[in-house]
């Protein structure tokens, strides 16, 4: 399993950390499933948009 260290705007970090608890909860773990979840689309999108 990889390590990223990437630094954020704050009102973004924010907004996604309280978006995480709602949707996960406060679970262990829970923001580098969402981090995860915010890649794979990202990646889509991007190999999308190169076809």
């Amino acid at each position: 399993m990889g390590v990223i260290t990437v630094s954020v705007d704050d009102k973004v970090e924010e907004k996604f950390r309280r978006l995480v608890a709602e949707k996960y909860g406060r679970i262990r773990g829970a923001l580098g499933v969402a981090v995860t979840e915010a890649m794979k689309l990202w990646i889509e999108t991007v190999e999308r948009e190169k076809k």
